[in-house]
C-alpha cells in the first residue's frame, strides 16, 4: 500500500491511443529547468509500454490547454477525443435513453410475492407443466442475465468509444445486475432449490444451448488481446454486438417472457409475472439502444456492411431462430395455458423478421403473424393500473414521476 511519503516509483509514459492524450514531448525539460526542486537526477526513469487499448480512460496523458471536444470529433468506435467529456453530445438518442431508463427505475423487494408463495406451496394450485415453465426460464434467465452484464462490463465497455453511450451501458449494467437480483428473489420466495436453478444452464440442454450458443461471442469481445481499429476487428465488433443486442436479448428471451407473462394473465404467479413485465421493459430498451449503437456504426463505416457480412448475419438469426423454437418445444411438450410451441415458431418468426427490418435485413419469414397481440399491449408504457392494487407499471422516480 502506497503512503504519501512514498516516492513515485515506475512512473511510465504511454504511447497515444484512442480516447487518450500525448503531452507535449519537451513539458519534462521545462519544469526541470524552471525549478531547481526538479534536478535531473530527481526525475524517475521513464520506460516505455504499448499502446493503450482504444477503451482506454483519457486520463492517462493529459494535454493541458487541447483544444476544447466538438461535436464531430465524436464517433461510437474508434475515436480519439477526450472519452470524459460527456457534453456536447452528439447521439442525443443515447442520452434519452439514459434518462429515460433512470425514469422506469423498480426493485424486486417492491412486489408482493405472498400469492405466488401460497400457489407455489399449494398441492394442486399449479399442474407439473406450469412448474416446469417457471424453473427453466428462471434457469435460463438467472445465467442470460449474468452473461449480458459480464459482457456489458469487461467487454462492450471497453470497445464503445462515445461517451453519452457508456452513459447509457452503465445504466444497463445496473439493470442487468436488478434482474439477476430478481431471479434470486423469486427463487428465495418460493423457496425452491437454488442449486438446481442456477445450474441448469450447466445441466438441462435445452437451456445449455442457449447459453453456449452466446459464449463464443462474449469470449470473442472479452479478449484481452482485442482490439478495434482494421476492417477485420470493426467487423468482428458489430457481428458480436448483434448476436447480443439483436439475437440474446431480442430473441432468446421472447418464449420466457411470454410464457411467464401468460401465467400473470390467468391470475397465476402474479409477482413472479409483475417482475418479468419490467424486465421485459428493460430489455426492450436495450435492444432499442443496441439496434441504434449498431445502425449507427453501420452510418460512420458503410464498408462494413458488405453483401458476405450481411448474409452471415441472416444466418446467425435464422439458426438463432431455430434454436429458440426448439426451447419452446422443450418447455411445454404439451399446450398449457392457451399456449403451443407450434404458436411460439410463428411468433419467433414475426419477431425474427421485426429484428431483421430494425437494422436493415431483408425479412426471413414472409407472412409471418403475430399470435400474441397482448404483448405489445404489456410494453405500453401509459398502460393504467390501480396504484393501490400494485405498483403503477409505468412507475417513475423524482421529477420525472408524471401523474397525467
Amino acid at each position: 500500500m502506497l503512503n504519501w511519503e512514498d516516492p513515485l516509483q515506475g512512473l511510465t509514459t504511454r504511447a497515444p491511443g484512442p480516447g487518450s492524450f500525448m503531452p507535449p514531448t519537451d513539458i519534462s525539460l521545462d519544469l526541470v529547468e524552471s525549478s531547481p526542486a526538479l534536478a535531473p537526477a530527481s526525475v524517475p526513469e521513464i520506460t516505455q509500454e504499448p499502446a493503450l487499448h482504444q477503451g482506454a480512460t483519457g486520463l492517462e496523458n493529459i494535454e493541458l490547454g487541447a483544444r476544447r471536444i466538438q461535436v464531430d470529433d465524436k464517433k461510437i468506435i474508434n475515436c480519439r477525443a477526450d472519452l470524459n467529456q460527456l457534453v456536447p453530445f452528439k447521439y442525443r438518442w443515447a442520452w434519452q435513453k439514459y434518462l429515460d431508463a433512470c425514469a422506469n427505475h423498480w426493485m424486486p423487494q417492491e412486489i408482493n410475492m405472498n400469492a405466488d408463495i401460497a400457489l407455489w406451496k399449494s398441492a394442486d394450485g399449479l399442474t407439473e407443466d406450469e412448474r416446469i415453465i417457471i424453473k427453466r426460464n428462471l434457469g435460463f434467465f438467472s445465467t442470460a442475465d449474468s452473461l449480458v452484464a459480464n459482457n456489458l462490463v469487461l467487454a462492450v465497455y471497453r470497445h464503445i468509444t462515445n461517451p453519452e453511450c457508456r452513459q447509457y451501458l452503465l445504466r444497463q449494467s445496473f439493470e442487468e445486475a436488478l434482474h439477476t437480483h430478481a431471479y434470486q428473489y423469486i427463487v428465495e420466495s418460493l423457496g425452491m432449490d437454488e442449486g438446481e436453478v442456477f445450474n441448469m444452464y450447466r445441466e438441462l440442454p435445452s437451456v445449455a444451448r442457449k447459453a453456449e450458443w452466446a459464449l463464443p461471442y462474449t469470449r470473442s469481445l472479452g479478449d484481452p488481446n482485442f482490439s478495434t481499429g482494421t476492417p477485420e476487428t470493426d467487423q468482428r465488433l458489430l457481428r458480436d454486438l448483434i448476436a447480443f443486442y439483436v439475437i440474446f436479448e431480442g430473441i432468446f428471451f421472447y418464449v420466457g417472457f411470454t410464457q411467464i407473462l401468460s401465467m400473470g394473465r390467468r391470475n397465476k404467479m402474479t409477482g413472479t409475472a409483475e417482475q418479468f413485465q419490467y424486465i421485459l421493459r428493460d430489455e426492450s430498451m436495450h435492444m432499442n439502444f443496441g439496434i441504434d449503437v449498431i445502425n449507427q456504426i453501420k452510418i460512420e463505416n458503410p464498408h462494413l456492411w458488405n453483401q458476405e457480412f450481411q448474409q452471415e448475419m441472416i444466418k446467425l438469426i435464422t439458426e438463432a431462430v431455430e434454436i429458440e423454437i426448439q426451447y419452446a418445444h422443450d418447455t411445454m411438450a404439451r399446450g398449457v395455458l392457451g399456449l403451443n410451441a407450434n404458436m411460439f415458431e410463428e411468433y419467433l418468426k414475426y419477431i425474427a423478421n421485426r429484428r431483421c427490418n430494425q437494422i436493415n435485413l431483408p425479412e426471413q419469414y414472409p407472412g409471418a403473424q403475430n399470435p400474441f397481440p397482448w404483448m405489445s399491449e404489456i410494453l405500453d408504457l401509459k398502460k393504467e393500473k390501480n396504484f393501490f392494487e400494485t405498483r403503477v407499471t409505468e412507475y417513475q422516480t423524482g421529477g420525472a414521476l408524471s401523474w397525467d
